[in-house]
């Protein structure tokens, strides 16, 4: 049976967290495979309004396991405040696996990533500051403490002492904080242990044999295409592999168990932190994106910068998963204009570019091209099939496909679970 990824196409938020929900009853594993707790999925079932933030988005459908993979960074605090407020409201997070080499946020680098940022001043990346990237440089420099790691309190110690014996140094003599305490590091990880045992599995095991077994397991990203450490924006990126090869990597599963790619797209276009965005909006239509959208983030509740719909990184990212099938977010948002612009290409410096440009200095000069298309001012949230949408939002949706890469097979038009059109199957 295979596996199926979910990655984000655009700058992240773009509703990762309904789609996974959507198909969440229909597959028996979903995995978090990258991030940690800097971005959050919203996921809205009847009156109910959940919002995640380290959790897989499939810890809401009753029967699906879910999986906290080796690519994702772990702040032990939020995990079992996450699984607290789901449990004080019915949800069973009984199931929850968690991977033996997923990465933990200590103290410590929270510290050092709230402090970067205040060091870079304008030249800062709009981290949330809650140590991610810090424990991903952790991970790559080989100083970093894994879950595996707080069942063996010795091998722990020796790897707290080697993280701090350079990072206090920069904390007092570059930024005059004070040195952190091994022993409080420590204490603090090992007090999380009984409480985590039953959850540490070998998840990389657990989903091979559960893919031999004929099991449907759906792998989840964190942010997106345009925030990945290697393909995105850099270095306005998030520090992990938000892509389809992210997915492999983050949960151990190999390329050819992967059957089908889902790229989530608003009908619009957000960015949160700093970085270029070609058709970033600075009027009363961006304001009236954010406010109609609700584009406030899930975990930070910053504003998020609005911009209309853009074709080439739609493109871009088709080509960079693999995306064999778009979801289309938000286009009830969209609702109320008498036209709607498209980037279809830039002006880059006087010439057009119909692709995303090779360099961080193309994109950034990048201005949008646009087309027009006709807009409506139905309310289309209670539409259920496509024939019910007005036909200038049909044309949109069939424009919007026929410019992006790939078909696009699910259509948003409203929070709710059941506020969904269906044009092909998407397992």
């Amino acid at each position: 049976m295979p596996a199926v990824v979910i990655v984000g196409a655009q700058w992240g938020d773009e509703g990762k967290g309904k789609a996974t929900d959507l198909l969440g009853s229909r597959v028996d594993y979903v995995v978090k495979f990258n991030g940690g707790n800097n971005a959050g999925h919203t996921v809205v079932i009847g009156d109910e309004k959940y919002a995640l933030h380290l959790l897989p988005s499939g810890i809401l459908s009753p029967g699906c396991v879910p999986v906290i993979g080796n690519g994702v960074v772990i702040d032990l605090d939020v995990l079992f405040q996450e699984i607290d407020g789901l449990n004080a409201r019915g949800i069973d997070t009984s199931q929850l696996l968690v991977s033996a080499n997923a990465h933990v946020i200590a103290d410590y680098n929270r510290t050092l990533d709230k402090v970067n940022e205040r060091f870079l001043g304008s030249r800062k990346i709009g981290t949330t500051g809650r140590g991610i990237g810090p424990t991903y440089a952790d991970k790559m420099n080989r100083l970093g403490i894994r879950i595996q790691d707080l069942f063996d309190e010795k091998i722990l110690r020796a790897k707290v002492e080697g993280a701090l014996d350079l990072k206090n140094q920069i904390l007092t003599k570059i930024y005059n904080r004070r040195a952190v305490s091994a022993d409080e590091i420590v204490e603090t990880l090992l007090g999380h242990v009984e409480r985590l045992r039953p959850m540490v599995a070998d998840t990389t095991l657990v989903l091979e044999q559960a893919l031999k077994a004929d099991k449907t397991v759906l792998l989840e990203a964190g942010q997106a295409t345009l925030l990945d450490v290697d393909h995105g924006t850099y270095p306005f990126v998030t520090s992990s592999s938000a892509t389809t090869g992210g997915a492999c990597t983050g949960s151990g599963i190999p390329p050819t168990r992967v059957t089908r790619v889902i790229g989530i797209v608003k009908a619009y276009a957000t960015r949160v932190g700093e970085g270029p965005f070609p058709t970033e909006l600075f009027d009363e239509d961006g304001e009236r994106l954010r406010t109609n959208g609700g584009e406030f983030g899930t975990t930070t509740g910053r504003p998020r910068r609005c911009g209309w719909y853009d074709a080439p990184v739609a493109r871009y990212a088709a080509r960079i998963n693999g995306v064999t099938d778009f979801v289309l977010t938000k286009l009830d948002v969209l609702t109320g204009w008498d036209q709607i612009p498209v980037c279809v290409a830039y002006d880059v410096d006087g010439e057009r570019v119909d692709e995303m440009p090779m360099t961080q200095t193309g994109f950034h000069h990048a201005k949008p091209i646009y087309e027009y298309f006709p807009g409506w001012h139905e309310d289309i949230s209670a539409a259920r099939e496509f024939s019910d949408l007005p036909a200038n939002a049909q044309a949109y949706v069939r424009a919007v496909e026929a410019i992006s890469g790939a078909r696009i097979s699910t259509v948003g038009v409203g929070p709710d679970r059941e506020q969904t059109i269906v044009l092909h199957d998407l397992l």
